[in-house]
This record gives C-alpha cells, sequence and structure tokens, in this order.
C-alpha cells in the first residue's frame, strides 16, 4: 500500500515551483505547462473553491500563458450561454468601459469585474486576443429571462401566434427569479405544484415545435439565426430541470446524478460554439474543478454528476486535459445557503482540519510545499509504476473522493486564500 512518505517524495520529484500571481508578469515559468498541454484542442482550468482571490489571479496568468505562448483563441466560462454573446463583444473592445456594469452573468464563476477588465486590456493590447464564450444556463440558474427573451424576439417574425407561451414562462418565471439557483430554487418550490407543472410543460411543447417547425422556421430566418434560438431555449429547458433538481437537494434527496442535467447542457454548448467557430481554434475553459473533472463527482458512495469534463473527455479524448486548482491554506471561502442575501447565500470565510492522507494538499505539505505556490503535472502517476495513492482532493471546505491522477491531468496549488471583494460583474 501506498504510504504518506512515498506521496510526498513523488510530489518532491515532480513539482515546479512559481514565484507570483502576477498575470502580466513573464511567462516562462510556466513553461512546464506546455509539455501537459501538447496539442490539446480544449485545456480546462479549475477552481477548488468560489470566491477565492488567489484562484482568479491564478487563471489570468494560465490564461495569458496559453492564449500567447500556445496559440489558443477561445475562452469558454461557466458562465450563462446567453449573457455571454454581449460580454463577448464588450471583452473584444465595442462598447464603453462603463458598460460592463449594466451586464449580467455568472457571479460564482470566477468571471468578475476585475477579471472582465483585464480581458478587455488583453484582448486591446494582445497580439493573442480571446473570443469569449459562455456555455451555462441563465445566473446560475437563477432566471429564465435571458435565455427566452430573445427566444420571443425570434419566434415574433418567424411564428407569432407561438409568443404567448413564451410569455407564459416568463411570466412564472418571474416569480421565482434571483441571482442564482439558490434563491430560484427555494422560491420555486413554494409555487403551486399547477405553476411548477405549467412551467415545465410549456417549455417542452415549445421545444418539441422548435423541432418540428424547423424547415419553416429556417426558410424565414436563416440556420445561424435558429440554431441560436434553439439553444437558448434548451437552456430555459435545463435551467427549469434544475430549479426542482436544486431543491431537492436542498432538502436532502433527489435522484442519484440529477445535477447532470446541467453539465451536460455546458457540454452541450461547448460543442455549439466549436462547430460555428474556426475548426482549428483551441479553447481554454474555465470552471470550477468539479465541472471540469473527467471522473464521474460522487459523495458518500452515491453519484452527484457526471460532470462537464467527463463528457468532454469521452468526445475529445486526449485532445481534453483538465488543470485543477487547489491550496493548502486553513480557510477558505465557503457558500452557507441564506434566502436574506442577495445571491441566495452568504460567503464565509471557514476554518478547515489538516488535509486528510491520501490527498493532493497533505502531499503537497508533507513535501514542505504548503507555504509555495506550485505546479505539478499528475499524468506519471497513470502508469501503475508509482507507489502513490492520491485520491482525494479539496473541494470547497471539504474533500472529494476519486482518483485524482484519472481526474486531472494537472493541479496548481497556492498558499492562501482570500475571499473575493466584488465577485460581480460591473
Amino acid at each position: 500500500m501506498s504510504t504518506r512518505h512515498g506521496a510526498a517524495d513523488w510530489f518532491r520529484a515532480h513539482t515546479h515551483t512559481l514565484s507570483t500571481l502576477d498575470a502580466d508578469a513573464p511567462l516562462d515559468e510556466l513553461e512546464p505547462v506546455r509539455e501537459l498541454v501538447g496539442d490539446a484542442r480544449v485545456v480546462a482550468i479549475g477552481e477548488g473553491a468560489h470566491f477565492v482571490a488567489e484562484f482568479g489571479h491564478a487563471r489570468q496568468r494560465l490564461i495569458r500563458f496559453l492564449a500567447e505562448r500556445c496559440g489558443f483563441s477561445v475562452l469558454a466560462f461557466e458562465f450563462g450561454f446567453a449573457e455571454g454573446h454581449p460580454l463577448d463583444r464588450w471583452l473584444r473592445g465595442y462598447g464603453a468601459e462603463g458598460a460592463l456594469a449594466g451586464m449580467t452573468g455568472t457571479t460564482s464563476s470566477g468571471l468578475n469585474g476585475e477579471m472582465a477588465r483585464w480581458l478587455r486590456r488583453h484582448n486591446t493590447n494582445s497580439a493573442a486576443p480571446l473570443r469569449f464564450a459562455g456555455l451555462d444556463i441563465p445566473d446560475a440558474g437563477g432566471t429564465l429571462r435571458p435565455a427566452l427573451e430573445p427566444v420571443a424576439r425570434y419566434l415574433s417574425e418567424v411564428d407569432p401566434e407561438a409568443v404567448p407561451a413564451v410569455e407564459e414562462a416568463l411570466a412564472i418565471g418571474d416569480r421565482i427569479a434571483g441571482r442564482s439557483m439558490a434563491v430560484a430554487a427555494p422560491r420555486w418550490a413554494r409555487l403551486a405544484r399547477g405553476e411548477q407543472t405549467a412551467l415545465t410543460a410549456v417549455l417542452s411543447r415549445l421545444s418539441l415545435r422548435f423541432r418540428a417547425m424547423a424547415p419553416h422556421y429556417v426558410e424565414r430566418s436563416d440556420q445561424e439565426r435558429y440554431d441560436l434560438a434553439k439553444h437558448h431555449l434548451e437552456a430555459a429547458v435545463h435551467t427549469d430541470y434544475m430549479f426542482a433538481t436544486l431543491h431537492e437537494v436542498f432538502a436532502g434527496g433527489g435522484l442519484p446524478g440529477d445535477a447532470s442535467v446541467r453539465d451536460r447542457f455546458m457540454a452541450d454548448s461547448m460543442r455549439w460554439h466549436l462547430r460555428r467557430g474556426d475548426p482549428d481554434a483551441r479553447v481554454v475553459l474555465v470552471a470550477h474543478n468539479s465541472h471540469i473533472q473527467k471522473t464521474p463527482v460522487s459523495f458518500d458512495g452515491q453519484l452527484a454528476a457526471l460532470p462537464l469534463g467527463f463528457y468532454l473527455s469521452r468526445h475529445f479524448g486526449h485532445d481534453y486535459r483538465a488543470i485543477a486548482l487547489t491550496h493548502t491554506a486553513g480557510t477558505v471561502p465557503e457558500m452557507y445557503p441564506d434566502e436574506s442575501k442577495e445571491l441566495g447565500f452568504e460567503v464565509t470565510d471557514t476554518p478547515l482540519g489538516p488535509p486528510t492522507k491520501g490527498s493532493v494538499e497533505e502531499a503537497l505539505i508533507e513535501a514542505g510545499f504548503g507555504p509555495r505556490l506550485t505546479y505539478t503535472d499528475l499524468r506519471p502517476l497513470r502508469t501503475g509504476q508509482e507507489d502513490v495513492l492520491l485520491d482525494r482532493i479539496r473541494m470547497q471546505s471539504t474533500e472529494l473522493q476519486t482518483p485524482v491522477p484519472e481526474a486531472f491531468d494537472g493541479v496548481l496549488s497556492v498558499p492562501t486564500t482570500t475571499t473575493e471583494v466584488t465577485p460581480a460583474l460591473g
């Protein structure tokens, strides 16, 4: 059996120390990442917890490296698909600087105002600008409007008789809307069962009609506009499903793996963008570790979700690589449900116990890297020749048990965790 000493020795031999999280500093020290990246089409950068400032800075630095040194040209984010289109234009320099304040998006994604303004400067000043692609359901599942308003506009041109159905869905959705699923799911649960059923029914009927009427719709518009409106509608359908899913999770129940519905939508969104872009474009994907990992997410032996990375790994094979971000700090920002808060939760700096045996963090600390910024390529552990057990990694204020070298190709660890002061856009 593996030993703690064996894991520590392995990390001493395979870990690179880094000197800075400054996104604008020279990039040479990140060259070891190039070997992991290889010729992959999609490289994902995770985070072990939301609202950690150091993770945001590390992501900016890796994004810049992948764009400027490795030729990546698309940045896909755990950010609303619908909200991503206007943000893409702003990030590419269109519109006034202050227009960012009027935009919405997935607050917990890590794409805050600081990162957005940095990306706009990067796109203006760098020879390697990035197109932006949102993948997620609207506002992390908080509202239907960003997805359904474009559907209503489209139908008003190609099928005006169907617009009242969208308006019915919007009227119900507005009664539960909030800044995140943590707000919307409890409000959904307080709707009368008839309204819950009506929302699902009208979205289902609209989805089926979109498919059946495709030739008519395309003839009255074009294929590109039809495809966009259809994916907006799919975002609304998946959001509706997640209202019930998250409510059941909050209540301590639900079907095993039900959260996979959201991740499958993000995977479909990724393929949606790739089909319509440069066929040679390479994509940086940014999402939580629990979304980018290649292995199923399980707690206490029960399946929680097949994550985005699981679907992408099956689709792209070795053309998909995932880099986890973790930390060796003694505290971490955690989200605690609180309906009185705007986001439906309160972010609180939470003390952590020592990392357990078999974890990435314990191995790094035992190897002497606890107070250091580090990067480690995990792929050598897949050969079966190393006497190292690595079967857990920090996730929020707990640990996720999973075969880490199968879940992630590499890991970047920061020694401190500072709560973001302004997590929203604007």
